[in-house]
């Protein structure tokens, strides 16, 4: 079985040369039951990504390099899952900030459980959070509107440690609007809501103190996300989405 490990970045140059072999080791040893490989996709990097990330790909077997010129988590993952034959795509943080533990629980459940998304929850019982105060206070708000609008079960719509099938690929990401942060939470909504099962694995999460997100305006964007989606479903924009 096919499986994508993507890792958008922007600006990465230090992060990479420690969590691409960390993460390489990992698979290796953990995973290697699948033919796995990792792809490196970086968002318009200004530094030294490129350079940092093609050394990466010649030294190890199984890494590869997308580069995107425009900025944008939601399209550097669009990108690189459509354009992969795996059978599971998945994607996490460059920084590695949820622990590697979760990884196969959360492959397993899709390839054998038949789960169609996986997904890490900072918020669930069992997970471990380091962050700040400021931090959790928002997550913990965004996520009770989330619940409150759409009424949905799963646990942290925003955790960047995701995976999906193919069927997932093919059917909702073309249908995914946001090309930013937002794309997390759209593609559970929309999954959940149209019937496709969802695998929340509790996480060890350490906050990024280099993080690239802007909370606030980022916030403010979430927002707009779940109104328009919102909007979508009472306009029926998701009837064929759903799971058969």
């Amino acid at each position: 079985m096919k499986l994508l490990v993507t890792i958008p970045v922007y600006n990465e140059e230090e992060a990479l040369p420690v969590s691409i072999p960390t993460l390489h080791a990992f698979l290796s040893e953990h995973l290697s039951d699948y033919d796995w490989v990792i792809e490196i996709a970086d968002n318009a990097s200004i530094d030294r990504t490129p350079e940092v990330s093609k050394k990466l790909t010649e030294e190890h077997d199984r890494v590869r390099y997308l580069r995107l010129e425009q900025k944008g988590r939601g399209r550097a993952l669009k990108k690189s899952w459509t354009e992969s034959d795996a059978d599971i795509v998945s994607y996490m943080d460059v920084d590695l900030s949820t622990n590697l533990e979760s990884f196969p629980p959360m492959i397993h459940a899709l390839a054998h459980e038949g789960y169609d998304i996986g997904t890490g929850s900072r918020l669930m019982k069992g997970a471990n959070t380091e962050r700040s105060f400021k931090r959790e206070f928002i997550s913990r708000s965004y996520n009770l509107m989330v619940k409150g609008m759409f009424f949905t079960r799963f646990s942290d719509a925003q955790c960047g440690f995701k995976a999906v099938t193919r069927e997932v690929i093919e059917k909702l990401i073309p249908k995914i609007e946001d090309n930013v942060w937002f794309f997390d939470s759209e593609l559970l909504i929309i999954g959940e809501k149209c019937g496709y099962r969802i695998y929340d694995v509790p996480v060890k999460w350490i906050e990024d103190l280099d993080t690239r997100v802007k909370i606030v305006s980022t916030a403010v964007d979430d927002i707009k996300g779940l109104l328009r989606v919102r909007k979508n479903f009472w306009g029926g924009e998701y009837k064929e989405l759903r799971k058969s």
